[in-house]
């Protein structure tokens, strides 16, 4: 039984190296040029295929579940921005720079959807937020 499964695949190992398929290119043919292509190509592919999943912004690929949301940004100078985040029920307001991000204060009182739609309301609180932490 043995002998006879061994001698079916010796058989088969024979019969598929001898059939090779037409497009696998014999060792001589292959060169340098068309491999450096394949795998240039290959890269290419790859980094277009990062990039397309990026730009889509999937919640699963980037493991936002929606807990965390930008609500509003005030821009402050080239760079700098003001940011309303809405965490779980809290919302944190944070200065964002190139270099760092800070909290700046904890709202006691969360704004609804509405406030943060229009921007007068949002600046008015954001106003009232930095004198109360000049006084300190």
């Amino acid at each position: 039984m043995k002998t006879r499964f061994l001698h079916n695949l010796s058989a088969l190992l024979v019969l598929a190296t001898v059939g090779m398929p037409a497009w696998a290119a014999p060792a001589d043919e292959m060169n340098i040029a068309t491999t450096l292509a394949a795998l240039i190509l290959v890269v290419l592919l790859i980094l277009f295929l990062a990039w397309l999943l990026k730009r889509m912004k999937l919640p699963g690929i980037q493991g936002a579940d929606g807990s965390m949301k930008i609500i509003r940004q005030l821009p402050v100078g080239q760079r700098e921005r003001i940011v309303l985040l809405q965490v779980g029920d809290e919302q944190l307001l944070v200065g964002v720079t190139q270099q760092n991000i800070s909290l700046l204060s904890k709202l006691e009182q969360p704004l609804s959807m509405e406030e943060t739609q229009s921007g007068g309301e949002f600046a008015a609180h954001l106003n009232k937020l930095l004198k109360k932490n000049d006084k300190k």
